[in-house]
């Protein structure tokens, strides 16, 4: 599993920016989404791609916790937090190795620089059982 992480600014530069926040030029956006697309596609052809998703901005998220076993409901994670998953690929390959390489490519995904300053992706494998937890 690949996945990619971004703020909540990049949402909102995404979304055409804040008093804080520069907007993304149209053609900024259109160049992450062509990429996006093209990237998509190459992993179906190839036969790699199992699943992708984009997840919503995280002002979206509500966040389920518990205090002495009495579940409890906030909104979150807050816009201070720095860095939430934007997204995620799950791909099949032949090793851990190509995975990696794989998700290096989207290092290439163009974005205003603020935006790609601060872009990296995960590579976590996926467990077929608790067996795999080794315990």
């Amino acid at each position: 599993m690949i996945l990619s992480y971004a703020s909540q600014r990049d949402y909102d530069g995404m979304a055409g920016g804040t008093e804080e926040t520069p907007g993304w030029a149209a053609e900024d956006l259109a160049a992450m989404t062509g990429f996006m697309e093209a990237f998509n596609k190459e992993l179906a052809d190839a036969g790699q791609l199992v699943e992708t998703r984009a997840l919503a901005a995280p002002v979206h998220t509500r966040r389920v916790g518990a205090d002495n076993g009495t579940p409890f409901v906030t909104d979150g994670p807050y816009a201070e937090t720095q860095e939430v998953l934007a997204g995620y690929w799950i791909i099949e390959c032949e090793s851990f190795d190509h995975a990696t390489e794989i998700a290096g490519r989207l290092q290439k995904c163009p974005a205003p620089a603020a935006a790609a300053a601060n872009a990296y992706a995960d590579i976590r494998p996926i467990m077929e059982g608790v067996e795999e937890l080794g315990y």
